[in-house]
């Protein structure tokens, strides 16, 4: 880069640049270069050097991406067997995720009333387990049950029970 180059780069930037590392001036070009002489990237025995196990690579490239509590609710799902016990998985399964809260469908409302009495241990075993995974609380819900809110000529009221007026 010429003293030409360097001036025309407006001041902000050139402070900017500057700031990075990546000064356009002349001189840190001349220093830039003296530096990359003795460049221990480059050296074939230098500390560090050592591959690494694709296990390691992955296990950075998930924790520097963010991407661990997201891969942790999803071992909460494909291990719920594990988490829940084999009979009450079964009759469940986890449907949603929402702001520390982990919704979970049971076949049944029995079901899902005799989850919330064994809410605790469930919770305190996907927190042993899984601490990544942000989970603060259990919903449980009954099956899914039909809607009549839909259709082009759907209107207010109570559905089949609405007999009045």
């Amino acid at each position: 880069m010429t003293e030409a180059d360097a001036e025309s780069v407006p001041e902000t930037i050139a402070t900017y640049l500057r700031l990075r590392g990546l000064d356009p001036s002349p001189r840190a070009l001349r220093r830039r270069r003296r530096t990359r002489d003795v460049d221990e990237a480059h050296q074939p025995f230098a500390p560090g050097r050592d591959p690494k196990g694709v296990a390691d690579v992955l296990a950075d490239l998930t924790r520097q991406a963010g991407w661990e509590p997201q891969l942790a609710r999803e071992d909460v799902v494909r291990t719920w067997n594990e988490v829940a016990g084999e009979n009450t998985a079964q009759h469940t399964r986890p449907v949603a995720f929402d702001r520390g809260i982990l919704t979970v469908q049971a076949d049944s409302t029995a079901w899902a009333k005799q989850l919330q009495l064994m809410r605790a241990h469930i919770l305190s075993e996907i927190v042993r387990r899984y601490p990544e995974a942000g989970v603060e609380s259990i919903r449980f819900i009954g099956p899914d049950v039909p809607s009549w809110k839909w259709g082009p000529r759907a209107i207010p009221g109570r559905g089949p029970r609405d007999t009045y007026g």
